[in-house]
């Protein structure tokens, strides 16, 4: 079997290295001939309106999945029209558009924080006067790792937040007192089974995933039943087939949803190193229509998020616990170009090992 990935990126990348021991091959479509999965599966290189490319790019495969959730949908359908797409154009559309995606969740059973679509300034003054101040602004569409936001402190924000998502659609999002954030990576495989890793608790700076605790200390049966129960109910509703990916703000004892990903996702990146069956090896297995893996865990984990530049391989290497894992991506300020994972690893001391290590964390 060889299974296409929409994207060439470090999610490729980590799904052909655990398709590969399954005998998988693992083709990949990106605009850049330079994508970092390159180095290690097929790389198609073409733009996503290019018809005549995406059909030699499906040519023999057996399903198709993608490592971002910004690939225009036409792309998609133009794909199903020659070969099974999974997650489908349900869960890519509906993770595409927080105003879509909000009511959604919503209808899954989960909470979410008061928000208001916004298409104007004048929507955006009324939002404010609805949900109240300090509120977070966020384009509708193509916003990660902190790009496409801005946090209004008071109303005099307004003019100045609007004016730097470039008046562009959005919604507003009323700024949770919250405790900790979580996230929950759930799998459906194609016969419909279901199967969840423990919840985990993140750290972010600058909008962008620095730590990954799993799991989550703290997190009590019910909390995770919980989060299992609402996370089936949306892959259900969906018909999704894959990983997906539920970040939460943990308010006392409650969750509230902030976004999902239809897709695997840095905050289960702990799973290669510390889960019986990586999130990548469980989305390669569902799409392609193999039984689910168990997602037991081995052992907690930390995963320190390389941003911007590579640690040193020596040191990194020199720690007996230490996994490295290494994109291959050019350095660039805010850039994901790599990541380690340290099987045991006392969350407290996470901080302390990353100076050591020359991690930046923010």
């Amino acid at each position: 079997m060889t299974l296409g990935v929409l994207g060439g990126g470090q999610l490729a990348r980590m799904l052909a290295i655990a398709a590969a021991p399954l005998g998988i091959n693992v083709r990949c479509y990106d605009p850049s001939p330079n994508a970092c999965a390159g180095d290690l599966c097929e790389l198609v290189a073409g733009s996503f309106d290019d018809e005549d490319t995406l059909k030699r790019f499906a040519d023999g495969l057996s399903a198709v999945t993608y490592e971002f959730e910004n690939v225009p949908s036409t792309a998609v359908r133009f794909l199903e029209s020659c070969v099974p797409v999974r997650p489908g154009l349900a869960s890519l559309e509906r993770s595409q558009d927080r105003a879509l995606e909000k009511p959604l969740l919503t209808e899954a059973g989960f909470e979410v924080a008061p928000w208001r679509a916004v298409d104007s300034r004048a929507d955006l003054l009324d939002a404010i006067e609805a949900i109240g101040t300090p509120a977070i602004l966020k384009t509708r569409r193509g916003g990660y790792d902190g790009k496409g936001q801005a946090i209004i402190g008071s109303p005099a924000d307004a003019d100045r937040a609007w004016a730097s998502i470039e008046s562009r659609p959005a919604v507003l999002e009323s700024m949770l007192t919250f405790q900790r954030e979580l996230s929950l990576v759930a799998i459906r495989g194609l016969d419909g089974s279901i199967a969840s890793y423990p919840l985990v608790e993140n750290e972010h700076r600058q909008g962008i995933l620095r730590v990954t605790l799993a799991p989550a200390s703290g997190v009590s049966p019910s909390l995770q039943a919980q989060a299992e129960s609402m996370a089936a109910a949306l892959l259900e509703s969906l018909e999704h087939v894959g990983v997906l990916t539920i970040e939460f703000f943990l308010l006392g004892d409650r969750l509230v949803a902030n976004e999902f990903a239809p897709r695997v996702h840095n905050s289960g990146h702990w799973t290669i190193d510390g889960a019986t069956t990586s999130q990548f090896e469980n989305h390669v297995r569902a799409v392609l229509g193999l039984p689910l893996g168990p997602t037991t865990l081995r052992t907690p984990t930390v995963m320190l998020n390389c941003v911007g530049a590579m640690p040193s391989a020596e040191a990194v290497l020199a720690e007996p616990r230490a996994k490295l894992h290494d994109y291959r991506k050019p350095a660039r300020p805010g850039r994901k170009v790599g990541h380690v994972n340290v099987p045991g690893l006392e969350f407290g001391d996470a901080y302390e090992l990353a100076e050591r290590l020359g991690i930046d964390l923010g």
